[in-house]
């Protein structure tokens, strides 16, 4: 049953979680008011307006970089999710494409909900970068990340600043319960036909982008586990401070290997052994001749590995999550649906 029959506001309804959010809280009987950049736009492609249940969605416009852009989709709600927020690992201006919009943007969000008078949670979609950004060792909800800047691995730096700042509006707001969800690697089916960034990983394993198997490891989780995720975050009276949020950490050789013995007959998957100490060095030394936002990622992520422990989320939310190997079969199936890869 909803925990409230007014309608839970989504920023970011149009964007690859967002949208599975607003299909999430559609399906279990909720009202959502959804906020995009242009709502006519947005009916027009349709994608959200075709869900079931959409009788009971409200489009609302607002932006990110625009102050005061929340407060009318903000009212009379008590539910607020924020999943807005850009992604990318290389950007031209860290700054000003990945700081300035995740970090605004949330304090927004943040003051349109406090000026409402009627919110009472708000549950933020944060990252695992925000954990860290070197994946060496075990992780919990205790781990943060103090290493981002602008320059290295300004995407994690950005999320790492949001949420600071969430919490900040926390501790100056009792009256208001403050939940971050912290996923890792997000794939799994899209309700929009953009290519989003994570499932750009898998996408570009068909493509001999990427020379070989790296010794390269992330944690993994369906999107529609996230959805799921904040939904249990609204849901769940007790629910408090920061859920990581995976299904577990798989290498790229493990993904590879299931989509090579899936039925889909996925064309140029990588093959040649990178996955090795002399690999790792390789790729190292080629990651000079990246975009800086890549460089950096590969010499912090190549060659770690690590543990991600998800005993909070599983207990206190209740939290379940789909197999991997069925998240990275559907994914495939899904970038080969919209165009993404070949046919």
């Amino acid at each position: 049953m909803p925990v409230t029959e007014r309608p839970v506001v989504v920023t970011g309804a149009s964007g690859f979680v967002g949208s599975q959010i607003v299909r999430e809280l559609l399906d279990h009987g909720y009202r959502v008011r959804a906020t995009v950049r242009s709502p006519d736009k947005v009916r027009s492609e349709g994608h959200l307006t075709a869900l079931a249940g959409s009788d009971r969605l409200d489009l609302v416009a607002a932006d990110l970089n625009q102050p005061g852009s929340f407060d009318a989709a903000m009212d009379t709600v008590e539910y607020v999710i924020h999943s807005a927020s850009p992604y990318a690992v290389s950007v031209d201006d860290p700054q000003r494409d990945l700081v300035d919009p995740a970090l605004k943007g949330t304090r927004s969000v943040l003051a349109s909900a406090a000026a409402s008078g009627s919110v009472q949670r708000v549950v933020v979609t944060s990252s695992f970068a925000a954990v860290t950004d070197k994946p060496e060792g075990r992780f919990d909800e205790n781990t943060w990340n103090e290493s981002s800047s602008l320059t290295r691995n300004p995407y994690y730096f950005a999320k790492t600043l949001a949420e600071r700042a969430a919490w900040d509006f926390a501790a100056a707001h009792p009256a208001i319960r403050v939940v971050a969800i912290n996923p890792m690697l997000i794939i799994g089916p899209s309700l929009v036909p953009s290519l989003n960034e994570s499932n750009r990983v898998l996408a570009s394993y068909t493509t001999r982008q990427i020379p070989g198997i790296l010794d390269w490891s992330y944690g993994l989780l369906d999107v529609r586990d996230v959805a799921k995720a904040h939904r249990l975050a609204i849901e769940t009276e007790g629910a408090s401070g920061r859920y990581v949020c995976t299904a577990g950490v798989w290498s790229m050789r493990q993904v590879v290997e299931v989509a090579r013995n899936s039925n889909l007959k996925l064309a140029r998957l990588p093959s040649f052994p990178l996955d090795n100490a002399v690999g790792t060095l390789l790729v190292k030394a080629a990651a000079a001749f990246q975009h800086s936002g890549t460089r950096s990622y590969l010499r912090t992520n190549i060659g770690r590995e690590f543990e991600i422990d998800t005993s909070k989320i599983r207990s206190e939310l209740g939290m379940t999550f789909r197999p991997v190997e069925e998240a990275i079969i559907e994914t495939y199936r899904d970038l080969r649906r919209w165009g993404h890869i070949a046919a």
